[in-house]
């Protein structure tokens, strides 16, 4: 049986598109051209996909204006002075703020996936934003006449529905972006906020059968941007005994960028759930030096001594760009590293007799 390789996520945008963006905020661009640009970065992103070997690909979150507010485009109760998020370097990523009532998406993540699917014929996973990441737009100061009660309600019909939808319209699997989660733990030592979190998710994912849940996964990383993170110094042992309840069938987890990968594997290999697959992230996105596919052959035979072979899968540490201004990364080592990850991982099957 082969082993599962997939991306996270999001790629790098052509300059050119990140360009265009800016425009169409301003509105000095319009937008049937902006469209037509977006449509050629998003078949060349599919191109390269495929020209890499990938099994299962994505459409790289071209049309994202970043991984964690598309659900936002085209509302409009929403004000930009939200939740600040620091990272290492010392720059900051800002959540918008919910004004008032009532919560809905205005932009549902199967319209990505549906366009992704009409340019090829490989399997298309879809990542949605996790519901704990969208709860953080409620502000603590509360919203007259519309509670936090109301809106994690509306919340999390609209995260179901979210999920639900992709799932219907053919994807391969649904990725659940939890990138919040050793945030939590920065944010709050005791382990309350990560706990909030996981209730939240877990309200959701109970809304699917177990075969549904089979192909929803939960994605983990300290938070990819510009070269830097917001939460890597937080120990994966506060992480992971928690994130393993989570009843999904899937988990991404970002590795290749660890210190002590033995750690990491030991206390997956300690709290993994039966039946539960593990991809392994084995290329670092926010690193400019390219994995060979022998390190990443070696890297997922290391795992397979923690994870059941059957039960492991290889994947990147985080989206390559999450946020579409990113331009820390270019496309040609992204999928440079994508190809390193698909090749070492064919290498890897091999060794193992796979």
């Amino acid at each position: 049986m082969p082993i599962p390789c997939e991306p996270i996520g999001s790629v790098p945008r052509p300059p050119e598109l990140i360009d265009a963006l800016e425009k169409l905020r301003f509105g000095t661009i319009p937008p049937p051209e902006y469209e037509q640009m977006l449509g050629t970065a998003l078949r060349d992103t599919i191109r390269r996909f495929e020209d890499s070997g990938s099994p299962v690909i994505t459409d790289g979150e071209q049309a994202k204006p970043s991984f964690a507010t598309y659900p936002l485009t085209g509302v409009s109760n929403v004000a930009p002075d939200g939740v600040a998020i620091s990272f290492a370097d010392g720059h900051t990523r800002r959540l918008p703020r919910l004004s008032a009532g009532p919560f809905r998406y205005g932009t549902f993540a199967e319209i990505y996936l549906k366009n992704a699917k009409q340019l090829t014929r490989l399997p298309v996973k879809q990542a949605v934003i996790s519901v704990s990441a969208l709860s953080l737009l409620y502000s603590g100061a509360g919203i007259p006449g519309y509670s936090r009660e109301q809106f994690e309600s509306e919340l999390l019909d609209e995260a179901e529905s979210d999920i639900r939808r992709c799932l219907l319209a053919g994807a391969h699997c649904v990725q659940v972006d939890f990138t919040e989660g050793r945030l939590s733990l920065k944010l709050d030592p005791t382990g309350g906020l990560l706990r909030r979190f996981i209730d939240l998710n877990y309200q959701v994912l109970r809304r699917f059968t177990v075969e549904e849940r089979t192909r929803i996964g939960v994605h983990s990383c300290p938070g990819g941007d510009r070269d830097s993170t917001h939460s890597a110094s937080v120990d994966y042992a506060d992480l992971l005994p928690t994130l393993f309840s989570l009843a999904a069938g899937r988990f991404y987890l970002q590795l290749a960028s660890e210190p002590d990968r033995k750690h990491v594997l030991g206390l997956i290999k300690e709290h993994r759930q039966p039946g539960q697959l593990v991809f392994i992230g084995v290329v670092d996105p926010i690193v400019s030096r390219i994995e060979s596919p022998a390190e990443v052959c070696a890297a997922a035979i290391e795992a397979a001594s923690y994870i059941p072979p059957d039960h492991l899968g290889t994947t990147d540490d985080c989206g390559f760009a999450p946020f579409a201004d990113d331009v820390s990364t270019s496309r040609d080592i992204a999928f440079a590293k994508i190809q390193a990850r698909v090749t070492g991982t064919r290498l890897a099957e091999r060794e193992l007799g796979l």
